[in-house]
């Protein structure tokens, strides 16, 4: 039994020419009415006042004007009464009709007061009259300054009219010619006031020059400039919109996948803006950002705005800028026959959301993001606010107009005003088929998106049974299974065992909640503490818990938006501490130290177009380093020498063995990864490759000293690993014999050079090498070997040669008869 129904107010039979409207709207209706071979639908040009009681149509090619439909209010004035249009026709394409006021007390008995836009600047006042012939026209006026300006978009905000006018290209500021083109439109804004007879209008202001088409709309005391999606040519204008407040003169930038950028809101303080000094702010955060286009979009109550996304996300971006994801229609269900046609309809009351797409109804509660409805429609409709009924959802269809109620009493739910809401244990039953769908989801090897609608109707789901045991497995609750086996077989979920297993999620969420509201009226100060105290105990938990990628993204964004105080819980994760002799100590988990050297990527969305995402989240070790070379860049060797301890890589074999191949970088050069580009970091990437401890990374180093001409520390180098291998050794000492032969910056370390030569090093080893690196001599100079130039000389060479020619010569001295050689004599010794 559902929920909700729709229950009809009116089939338009108490409307004026209430027959004719149904006719026109069957006419033309998605289904009726074709345009370029493409369903149209008359939705979008229908406009319906607050009250409920004037419709209005406003009428495009071939037929130009507008038509209204009122309400009788009085009965005893329906016979015999000659009804006057708003108006009928007109030359000038109508833009929009906006309602200036509402009031049931004006002395003539106006009842309300509308604005007639026209595209060309052009603005018609009118009023309604029940006593009197229905519409009567107040005034006649120019918005606009400029005779040559084009509306494009029209809002009310308290008491101003806003709108988008498109300027000719020559009251433009000068730019070039795709610039001029995208470029030449300017928001403006002027007060209005309503007196008896007449409404006075205060001077334009342009609140932006040179911004691109926008489609200004209303929230409370905010304007909200969306792009407009027809218009061509936007390119990378349509990452972003911006919020405007008239009142304040203030804007600010935001994105539909970050919400209000948080950078300060440029105020114009009663100045004009120019958009692209404002955008120009912005550049380096909007370049990082690929958010789904803006499909439809509704205002909230406290000023805020609910976004349809092309994603299929239904987000709110409350007042302060904050955007919070809400619903997600299924896949492809904007994208399929005839919703994009229909031009989704979407309004907010008060908790309630209700969607149009296509010939589907949607009811979804924005504070939990749970589904109350999925309703079939007869026919296409559009969705309106009744200020008399704020909180009740009211549709127009060509039936005539709906409200949804809800439909009789089910066991756990209660009725709050006018619509239904989930009690407590069907939030929790939803919760467990919710848990359910991901349970299936990840032992499927289908790739299309299980939802609860198919899990129930899809024949996949067996019994309440299986529910029970995945939620307690997924959980680790204390609920029993058997317990829910018991209330299952009544024929339905047992609330009581799943409230039970339950417990500790909801612990934490009344903890979270209790949180919530000490930083709702904590000081700065306070704020500050409690800011530091979750992300210490989140980055605890995700460095503690299971490295999936969903952990990683996540933890990503508590880096990205928390830098301090995650690298202050990352000290006290880790434990880190510095020694007496300068090295960095960590006490950490073994189950933390797999976590952190992890090679788990992130999951991240797929960019639109199949482009790379700009905003490409990290591993959790490269995450790491880049928080230590933030702000403890000298203890990043420390940290990866740690971490190579605990995978096992501190102890190579110094060998030059073929690895397994793999597809997961050593950890020195994932550390090596995080390092800019650039000369100011060369000394601590030496300082890495140094702690790798793997020949390849230390020889690296060594040439990087080399080519820096860093011999001392250089030669400390060479010392230090020449004894951990000896072929390391032999390319050690190899490659420092190159750099003797060919200049002279390392005779004061000749002495150490040649303690260094390896054992099985000839004489004729060392000559082919000197003589394979001696440089060219140019003619007339010094030759190889001679003393007086800057060549290497054999003085040089001769306590090496003679070191080496000793340990060649020691074998023959084992002989009984010995002879040594004494300055060119022989002596017979016995």
């Amino acid at each position: 039994m559902k929920r909700f129904v729709l229950e009809q107010v009116t089939d338009f039979c108490d409307f004026i020419r209430g027959n004719d409207f149904s006719d026109f709207l069957k006419e033309n209706s998605g289904c009726n009415s074709y345009h370029n071979g493409n369903a149209k639908s008359c939705f979008p040009d229908i406009r319906i006042s607050p009250d409920g009681n004037h419709v209005h149509v406003i009428l495009h090619k071939p037929k130009i004007g507008l038509l209204t439909f009122d309400k009788y209010q009085i009965p005893a004035l329906i016979q015999n009464r000659k009804h006057q249009d708003l108006c009928l026709t007109r030359t000038v394409p109508i833009l929009d009709v906006v309602y200036l006021s509402i009031s049931s007390s004006n002395s003539d008995g106006a009842s309300a007061v509308l604005a007639v836009i026209f595209q060309n600047g052009k603005a018609e006042f009118w009023k309604y009259c029940e006593v009197r012939a229905g519409w009567c026209l107040l005034q006649s006026s120019d918005l606009c300054n400029s005779p040559r300006a084009k509306v494009v978009s029209v809002c009310t905000s308290g008491n101003f009219i806003v709108w988008c006018e498109e300027r000719p290209p020559s009251e433009c500021s000068p730019a070039t010619s795709t610039t001029r083109n995208t470029l030449r439109y300017c928001i403006c804004k002027r007060t209005y006031e309503v007196e008896e007879g007449a409404v006075r209008l205060g001077g334009v202001k342009i609140a932006l020059h040179n911004n691109p088409r926008y489609m200004v709309t209303a929230s409370g005391d905010n304007v909200y400039l969306l792009p407009d999606t027809k218009a061509s040519c936007l390119g990378s204008i349509s990452r972003f919109f911006l919020k405007w407040s008239p009142q304040r003169d203030a804007i600010a930038v935001g994105t539909a996948c970050t919400g209000i950028l948080p950078t300060r809101a440029t105020s114009s303080a009663n100045k004009e803006s120019d958009f692209k000094k404002l955008i120009s702010d912005y550049i380096g955060a909007l370049s990082n950002v690929n958010p789904p286009d803006i499909w439809a979009s509704c205002a909230t109550e406290c000023g805020g705005l609910v976004l349809l996304l092309g994603s299929g996300w239904t987000s709110l971006l409350q007042k302060d800028g904050t955007l919070r994801q809400v619903y997600k229609l299924a896949d492809n269900c904007l994208t399929s026959s005839g919703s994009r046609a229909s031009q989704s309809s979407m309004k907010l009351y008060h908790d309630i959301l209700a969607l149009t797409v296509g010939r589907t109804l949607y009811l979804i509660d924005t504070q939990c993001g749970i589904e109350l409805e999925k309703m079939a429609l007869r026919q296409e409709g559009i969705l309106f606010v009744n200020y008399e009924r704020s909180h009740t959802p009211h549709l127009l269809s060509e039936a005539g107009l709906f409200l949804v109620r809800h439909g009789e009493s089910e066991p756990g739910h209660k009725l709050t005003g006018h619509l239904q809401i989930l009690g407590p244990d069907s939030v929790l039953a939803e919760a467990v088929f919710e848990e359910a769908c991901h349970h299936y989801q990840r032992r499927s090897l289908s790739s299309v998106q299980l939802t609860v609608e198919k899990l129930k109707n899809g024949g996949m789901f067996q019994a309440p049974i299986s529910l029970s045991s995945i939620l307690s497995d997924y959980l680790r609750g204390e609920g029993s299974v058997d317990e829910a086996q018991g209330g299952a077989s009544n024929g339905g979920v047992a609330h009581g065992s799943l409230l039970s297993s339950l417990e500790p999620e909801l612990k934490r969420l009344v903890a979270l909640e209790d949180i919530k509201a000490l930083l709702a009226g904590a000081s700065e100060k306070e704020l500050a503490g409690h800011c530091e105290s979750l992300v210490c105990e989140e980055v605890s938990r995700l460095l503690s818990s299971e490295p999936d990628r969903e952990n990683v993204l996540y933890l990503n964004t508590i880096f990205g938006a928390f830098p301090g105080e995650s690298w202050r819980a990352l000290q006290g994760v880790l434990r880190l501490a510095v020694n007496g002799d300068g090295s960095l100590s960590a006490v950490a988990r073994p189950e933390v130290w797999k976590v952190v050297v992890t090679s788990v990527q992130p999951a991240t969305a797929r960019a639109a177009h199949g482009r790379a995402p700009a905003n490409v989240a990290v591993p959790v070790f490269e995450l790491l380093c880049r928080s230590f070379l933030q702000f403890q860049p000298t203890w990043l060797p420390g940290f990866l020498e740690l971490a190579q301890q605990q995978t096992g890589a501190s102890s190579p074999s110094w060998s030059y063995e073929a690895k397994r191949s793999s597809d997961v970088a050593p950890l020195y050069k994932r550390a090596l990864s995080v390092l800019p580009a650039d000369e100011r970091h060369q000394d601590l990437e030496v300082e890495l490759l140094l702690s790798s401890q793997k020949p390849p990374g230390v020889m690296r180093a060594l040439r990087t000293l080399i080519g820096r001409q860093q011999w001392e520390r250089a030669t400390q180098v060479a010392k230090r690993f020449c004894c951990k291998s000896a072929l390391l050794k032999k390319e050690i000492f190899s490659i420092l014999l190159h750099e003797v032969s060919q200049h002279r910056d390392l005779d004061p370390y000749l002495d150490l050079l040649w303690t260094l030569c390896p054992e099985d090093l000839t004489v004729t080893g060392i000559l082919n090498i000197v003589l394979k690196d001696l440089p060219q001599v140019p003619s007339g100079g010094a030759g190889p070997f001679q003393a007086g130039g800057s060549q290497l000389t054999i003085g040089l060479l001769k306590p090496l040669l003679s070191k080496v020619l000793q340990r060649e010569t020691k074998p023959s001295q084992r002989c009984g008869s010995r002879f040594t050689v004494h300055s060119g004599n022989r002596r017979q010794t016995e």
